[in-house]
């Protein structure tokens, strides 16, 4: 029988949170030959999880083009005749909750082919009105984005709406930035030619790799942003954009 070195967290969620006083307890669970099989050998650790100076641990995010990730690495070193051993084990780090309470900001919206921005030739839309609103642009994490909107009228027939989440990546230096958005959900809320005047609820989980609280270094910024996105039978489609400011609280 060979040995297995594995590498356990107590904690089932592997969330931690930045500060000198939090520390990450794990197991270095060893299997290894013997009389017994399968006997093992648990060497307990921890160590306190913080920087020093001036440096700062951003919160966990899995992007495109910035990816903040968090590794522990074991190495159990063997007799020459025998290979080294090694195991990798990702934990999710969570920036510390902001004292301040949050505004939620809701935003109140009105959308007709006059509202529409970059839009060549206003006169070939069909005509609509639609209204909703948001119940908060300042949005704690945790919580889902929540609010309605009411197709009250459409010369066309309605095929899809739908809610994009959108990432916005800023990377660069004082030479020059590039900015890139990439989209990271897509969820459908109606589908068909919904009645007019009927209220359909917007509700959106924001998931827990591809998010983080709203980022900005000296670097790089991670901002985020929701299209309401309104598809015709006849194809045209239209989209509302909102910014977004996500937060821990």
């Amino acid at each position: 029988m060979s040995a297995v070195l594995d590498l356990k967290l107590k904690r089932a969620n592997k969330v931690y949170h930045e500060g000198p006083i939090q520390l990450i307890n794990s197991n270095i669970e060893v299997a290894k030959p013997g009389k017994v099989p399968g006997g093992k050998t648990e060497i307990p650790f921890e160590f306190p999880l913080q920087v020093k100076g001036n440096k700062v641990l951003y919160e966990t995010y899995h992007g495109v083009f910035v990816n903040i990730q968090y590794t522990l690495r074991c190495d159990m070193r063997r007799p020459l005749l025998a290979k080294d051993l090694s195991k990798t084990c990702e934990f999710m780090l969570h920036c510390q909750p902001q004292k301040s309470k949050v505004q939620p900001s809701p935003v109140d919206f009105i959308i007709t082919p006059e509202t529409l921005q970059n839009v060549r030739e206003r006169s070939v839309l069909p005509k609509f009105l639609i209204r909703g609103h948001l119940d908060a642009t300042n949005c704690v994490i945790t919580q889902p984005l929540t609010g309605e909107l009411v197709v009250e009228s459409s010369e066309v027939a309605i095929k899809s709406i739908e809610l994009q989440l959108v990432r916005v990546e800023t990377c660069g230096c004082a030479e020059g930035y590039a900015r890139d958005a990439t989209e990271i959900q897509n969820i459908q809320i109606a589908e068909g030619d919904v009645s007019h005047g009927l209220p359909i609820p917007i509700y959106m989980v924001f998931p827990r790799l591809f998010t983080c609280a709203t980022l900005e270094t000296t670097n790089f910024k991670v901002e985020f942003e929701v299209n309401v996105v309104i598809v015709f039978h006849d194809d045209h489609l239209i989209t509302e954009n909102f910014p977004l400011k996500l937060c821990r609280v």
